[in-house]
């Protein structure tokens, strides 16, 4: 564990002075590092941290929901739902026919159609934070569309799960569907009505309590989440909705800050390891096309959702490259593919668009400026990109400034 941190630590600082963004660094610590590579070994089964990988995720969508406001929700709801609509339809349905066009199979493009058109949610959060983005008003739409990943998610693995293990019964998927969707809508309840209740709850002076309350409600509420077939990490993000809006939520805010960084960094270091370089080369050429349509894809999305905000070539470029990284979800699906005998080619095929993005992802939302100035409007860069112009974005983010912008 001490090399895990100490090793994303040392290339950490080597990237910030180029100004590389900590995400692809952090990954390329676990790969260097891990079974799959020659020479030090830290961690030889990914498996073993993958208790504290999920902490990290948890915490990570934790902390959005403690920025991401009810009212946020309830003032742009319909804009986010056709956001979000919109973004699925374009990037789910380009996976899907890139899937058919690759001619592996029926299950494979279905596998496919996830792994292209789901965003990360972990790697967007920390591009928000490490660009200091956080506040940015084209934040919302970004966040609402992962929340509409998250409701689609749920819906998709309980009708994908069946179709992969050879089951016919579609009652059970259907079960199983309705299951999440009501959870989701128990959560949602909870977070709008639950605030007052909950904050009296954790109330307390002593810091030490309030980090005990608060890091237990969060995780038990994001396994009972996964018992219920919704993401875990929803489930985080749903309490931290709950706990910002409390007269604890400043405190909070505050004392997550080094939880969510050290567990963070573990999530990506971990994310990393289940990486094999070496199964790249039979897969390149399709991993390339894959990579090239969701770029383009991501483009058209970004566009589409910031003209249904009313938005400019700047914020739609900081959407489009923002949500342009795919990982934990598209690794759970190669799991699933693995375990169900699918095409051989799909498990180092979702590795290698997964390893390219993580990596071209947060780059890409570090020079987001660059997208604007050949966007429709932007002129050279002329649209605001929202305060997400600079390069790089090294994870050096004031925090107070991006809480008090929101708040």
């Amino acid at each position: 564990m001490g090399g895990a941190f100490l090793a994303a630590a040392v290339l950490a600082r080597l990237g910030s002075r180029i100004e590389l963004p900590t995400i692809p660094l952090f990954i390329l610590a676990g790969i260097l590092l891990g079974p799959h590579t020659p020479g030090i070994v830290l961690v030889s089964d990914p498996h073993d941290l993958e208790m504290l990988s999920a902490l990290g995720l948890v915490l990570l969508l934790f902390y959005l929901g403690l920025e991401f406001h009810l009212d946020d929700l309830k003032a742009g709801g319909r804009k986010m739902a056709l956001a979000g609509g919109t973004y699925l339809a374009l990037n789910v349905g380009a996976g899907l026919g890139f899937g058919f066009a690759l001619g592996w199979g029926t299950s494979e493009a279905l596998v496919l159609a996830g792994v292209l058109g789901i965003s990360s949610s972990a790697i967007v959060t920390k591009v928000l934070v490490d660009l200091g983005r956080i506040g940015n008003p084209e934040t919302r739409p970004i966040l609402g569309i992962i929340v509409v990943e998250d409701i689609f998610l749920a819906l998709y693995l309980a009708a994908l799960q069946p179709i992969l293990s050879g089951a016919d019964s579609l009652s059970a998927a259907v079960m199983d569907g309705a299951k999440a969707f009501g959870f989701l809508l128990a959560l949602a309840v909870a977070a709008r009505y639950g605030t007052k209740l909950v904050g009296r709850f954790i109330a307390t002076k002593d810091d030490e309590l309030l980090v005990i309350s608060f890091l237990g409600i969060a995780v038990f509420v994001a396994g009972v989440s996964e018992w219920f077939g919704v993401a875990d990490a929803i489930g985080a993000f749903m309490v931290g909705l709950m706990l910002g809006g409390t007269t604890s939520g400043d405190r909070i805010r505050r004392l997550v800050h080094p939880l969510r960084d050290a567990f963070g960094a573990i999530f990506f270091f971990a994310f990393g390891l289940s990486i094999n370089p070496g199964d790249l080369p039979t897969v390149l050429w399709p991993v390339l096309a894959a990579v090239a349509v969701t770029l383009v894809m991501n483009v058209v999305a970004g566009v589409s959702a910031a003209r249904i905000n009313g938005f400019g070539a700047g914020p739609a470029a900081n959407i489009s490259t923002t949500l342009l990284a795919r990982g934990e979800f598209a690794l759970i699906l190669a799991t699933m593919a693995a375990g169900a005998s699918l095409d051989a080619r799909l498990a180092p095929f979702i590795a290698g668009y997964v390893l390219i993005l993580a990596v071209l992802g947060p780059l890409a939302a570090g020079r987001s400026h660059w997208l604007a100035r050949v966007l429709p409007g932007g002129r050279g860069g002329g649209g605001s990109d929202g305060g997400g112009g600079r390069p790089g974005g090294s994870g050096r983010a004031e925090e107070a400034p991006e809480a008090s912008a929101v708040r």
